[in-house]
């Protein structure tokens, strides 16, 4: 009989892509996934430690768990509670004396062992003990990678792929380089594998990640070491991939073979995540992020020049400690210069152990909220501008979920935009089988024109399908 596993994923897609190889390696021991935790043998929280508060919102859902633990226990099922991710990592050994109903706590580096955790937890609750300890958030010299199984059953024609780790760069707002550890990139060999297995499986979009993904200097065969830009053009000479994004980028490692990929490699999309934080000289120094405004803005330049329609994003924190009202305005100053398609700004919360966290000049909360207010007004407007100059024009949809309308599916446009798609009256479009539901085209590429621009969304209509994925996922 076989065993259910419940996996909740917070935070990054780096966490999507590690709850899925935790699935994988527990798949050979009998396990299936499971989407109500009511149901589940083993319950899985794979945690962010980004977000203020994240780790109470752990803690809240431990509670509720404990409960459903402790009924089905009356009833004589066992319930394994493992917790995991970078709060795990971060307060694995708080976390273990605060929640007694948690079994396992595992960092990021470790989940590869999670079948051995989960034996020894069931042989000390064998042993008699109520709630077992294992608590596992070491950074083993090995790579975790070498141990996991490989992965060839792809729910979607998008994926993600892990190909660099951890991070060096040691921002004083950032706790990555605490619970990820160093920066260890993938050798190459081994990525490209990976790669050819999802394309085999049906996966026509790739995206390449990293918490530093454009530091990756992976290992060839002959014992050099390639960047990002080359693994790209590797990626892009496999059969059946069309479409390639990486995140997170680091300012700092934006190497010139990297941008010139964005113009020589066609599946690389016209789409490019460049966290900023700031655009004040005083506070990217205060943040150690290592490079200046202008600087920032000679490698857009640069971007652009090679690429003409990319497509920028960015992140911000505003309310840095010691950030004036100057500070603030050189952040939109930057704003304004560069134009994004998308952004994402957050007002600054300490994380325990950073170097910002003992700075004691804090910016008052209703300072942080009012400068938050208006830097995401005037994001918002320029993401509302680059939507509707799509209007009219014709675009590439990879489609990959249902909408809420009947006969509508959601994709991705190139600019990693929302797009939705009616396909009501495109099944002969779409197939010579006109009665196929539209249902049967998730994950087709499909060319659609735009007829609608919204803030946070497009609608288009089917103009012809590029490449049809009938079935998949289904």
């Amino acid at each position: 009989m076989s065993k259910k596993v419940f996996v909740k994923t917070y935070g990054c897609q780096m966490n999507v892509y590690d709850s899925n190889r935790m699935v994988n390696t527990l798949k050979p021991h009998g396990y299936e996934v499971t989407d109500t935790a009511d149901e589940a043998d083993l319950v899985i929280l794979n945690t962010c430690h980004i977000r203020e508060k994240a780790a109470e919102k752990v803690y809240s859902e431990i509670g509720r768990l404990k409960q459903t633990k402790m009924d089905k226990a009356a009833t004589g099922k066992d319930m394994y509670i493992a917790i995991a991710g970078c709060v795990a990592q971060a307060e694995g050994a708080e976390m273990m004396r605060r929640a007694p109903a948690v079994d396992m706590v595992l960092g990021p580096q470790t989940y590869h062992r999670l079948p051995e955790m989960l034996a020894s937890a069931a042989m000390q609750r064998a042993d008699g003990r109520t709630s077992s300890r294992v608590l596992d958030t070491e950074f083993p010299i090995d790579t975790k990678f070498d141990h996991l199984p490989e992965e060839s059953d792809f729910e979607s024609a998008a994926a993600f792929l892990t190909i660099q780790e951890g991070c060096d760069k040691f921002c004083a707002f950032c706790v990555v380089p605490y619970t990820r550890g160093a920066e260890y990139s993938r050798p190459v060999a081994d990525i490209i594998a990976e790669a050819k297995r999802m394309a085999a499986g049906g996966v026509i979009e790739i995206t390449l990640l990293g918490q530093n993904v454009n530091a990756y200097h992976g290992l060839l065969e002959n014992g050099e070491t390639a960047g990002l830009g080359f693994l790209i053009r590797e990626v892009a000479k496999i059969e059946g991939i069309s479409r390639i994004r990486y995140t997170t980028s680091h300012p700092r490692d934006m190497e010139e073979d990297l941008i010139l990929a964005h113009r020589d490699v066609p599946e690389c999309m016209p789409y490019l995540h460049l966290p900023v934080q700031s655009g004040s000289d005083n506070i990217l120094a205060a943040m150690n992020r290592k490079h200046t405004r202008d600087e920032y803005f000679t490698m857009i330049d640069r971007l652009r020049a090679v690429k003409p329609d990319l497509a920028l994003s960015s992140d911000f924190i505003v309310g840095f400690p010691g950030e004036t009202d100057e500070d603030f305005e050189a952040t939109l100053d930057l704003v304004r210069r560069v134009k994004y398609a998308q952004a994402y700004s957050f007002k600054y919360s300490a994380r325990p152990g950073t170097p910002a966290s003992t700075i004691e000049e804090q910016v008052p909360e209703d300072v942080k909220t009012e400068r938050l207010y208006r830097l995401q007004a005037l994001l918002n407007e320029h993401q509302q501008e680059f939507n509707e100059k799509t209007l009219g024009t014709e675009m590439d949809v990879l489609l990959e979920r249902e909408g809420k309308l009947p006969g509508q599916l959601i994709g991705r446009s190139p600019y990693l935009q929302a797009v939705h798609v009616d396909l009501t009256k495109a099944n002969n479009q779409l197939a010579a089988d006109a009665d196929k539901p539209y249902t049967h085209f998730m994950g087709s590429l499909v060319r659609v024109k735009i007829v609608e621009a919204g803030p946070n969304s497009l609608k288009g209509e089917l103009v012809g399908v590029l490449r049809q994925q009938v079935g998949h996922g289904h």
